[in-house]
């Protein structure tokens, strides 16, 4: 994936990049840690990755 796809929260205000970074693809969505980018990414199909994230939408939301 391009550097461009990653994004974080905007929620993240760690100035050491302790977060999270999301890239998204047509048929995945990748995870990796932002403080080591060249390391490795989690895959997850975008079915998972919505299972894994409604949740935290929905407390957030409340």
């Amino acid at each position: 994936m391009p550097p461009t796809a990653w994004r974080k929260s905007s929620f993240s205000m760690e100035p050491d990049g302790n977060c999270v970074e999301v890239a998204l693809a047509p048929f995945a969505v990748a995870v990796r840690d932002s403080k080591n980018t060249t390391g490795p990414t989690l895959t997850f199909a975008p079915q998972a990755w919505r299972s894994l994230t409604a949740p935290v939408g929905r407390s957030l939301s409340a």
